[in-house]
């Protein structure tokens, strides 16, 4: 079918024309000796945003996150994080592989923790036990419905890492979801993290990168990681001008993907084989089926009148909106959730 609407992700998203056309012109060198001018100016551009000194383009968040768990961590070492979120998940058990460290990982349906949970899975200063060296934020928190992280929450688990002396982590693959939804200012929410991995080919619609921002010390330590790791690209610059134009016009319409998931929600929360819906506050709503009703049968239904989607679970469905679905296809998927 030519005009399938495709929510299984915001990843599925494409370069639209004039991306493309800032793609064609961009200047290029060699990345791995540093000689890119369109890559050199992305990592500048988006260390500033972030109030950071330095920055590494790579080819995914996948990447960026292990090169920041690496860079974080020795052979050994223990990473705090939700049992929800991607590192745990998604991410073909790589802390383990790369970094030879374990996860430790804290229960919560949301992708969130306190400071307080966070604290009393730190262990003991004991032989016996993992040193724990590094927690992790997923924000916004994918399994938990592209929820927001608390500010307060953000703040004491800052304390908490200066305290007990162990590095703060953010996969920030929607960050700029949660900064348009939340109205922050990135340069102070920021500073709240060690490091930070950036997504530029979800919801801002570049077709490969991901950013590592931090300090001039663990960007020089992510650099030789990253040659190591097999990620170092040559004229890179093609695509770090997507990730450079995507930031000056994909950022702030992103609240309309906000709004769009917000009125699937609606139109979920009335059909009968819907019994939960996790009130969307960015691009991802994530829904329980009846108990008459499961998981794949929805999806099956769905994809029978063009429209994709993914699962969780036997029970949970994921749509996820982005600049590919308009008005018009907003309309033809709520139509179709009617008839369920």
């Amino acid at each position: 079918m030519s005009d399938l609407i495709d929510l299984r992700s915001d990843t599925v998203t494409r370069p639209v024309p004039a991306m493309l056309e800032a793609m064609m012109n961009a200047s290029i060198g060699d990345d791995v000796y540093g000689e890119d001018p369109s890559v050199n100016a992305l990592e500048a551009h988006i260390a500033a945003r972030f109030g950071h000194r330095a920055a590494l383009f790579c080819p995914s968040g996948t990447m960026t996150n292990q090169i920041a768990v690496r860079a974080h961590t020795r052979p050994g070492d223990e990473v705090i994080c939700s049992a929800e979120c991607h590192i745990y998940n998604y991410e073909g058990g790589g802390a383990a592989a790369n970094s030879g460290v374990q996860i430790r990982p804290i229960p919560g349906a949301d992708g969130q923790f306190d400071a307080a949970t966070a604290a009393g899975h730190i262990r003991p200063d004991d032989p016996h036990y993992a040193n724990t060296s590094l927690i992790c934020v997923e924000d916004t928190a994918n399994r938990g419905g592209g929820s927001c992280w608390d500010p307060r929450a953000l703040e004491e688990l800052r304390a908490l890492c200066d305290r007990e002396g162990l590095a703060l982590h953010l996969d920030g693959a929607r960050v700029f979801n949660r900064l348009v939804a939340r109205g922050d200012d990135p340069i102070e929410y920021g500073q709240r993290f060690d490091s930070i991995s950036v997504c530029l080919s979800k919801g801002l619609g570049a077709p490969v990168g991901s950013v590592l921002i931090g300090s001039d010390h663990l960007i020089a330590r992510a650099r030789r990681l990253r040659k190591m790791m097999g990620g170092g690209m040559r004229q890179a610059g093609i695509l770090a001008s997507a990730g450079l134009w995507a930031l000056e016009h994909h950022v702030d319409r992103l609240a309309d993907d906000h709004r769009r998931a917000a009125a699937l929600a609606d139109a979920l929360l009335a059909s009968d084989v819907v019994s939960h819906v996790v009130t969307p506050e960015t691009n991802i709503v994530i829904f329980t089926t009846a108990e008459h009703k499961q998981a794949d049968a929805v999806k099956a239904s769905l994809a029978t009148r063009g429209i994709l989607c993914s699962t969780i679970d036997e029970r949970r469905v994921r749509l996820v909106t982005h600049l590919h679905v308009d008005d018009d296809a907003l309309e033809r998927v709520i139509a179709a959730i009617n008839t369920l």
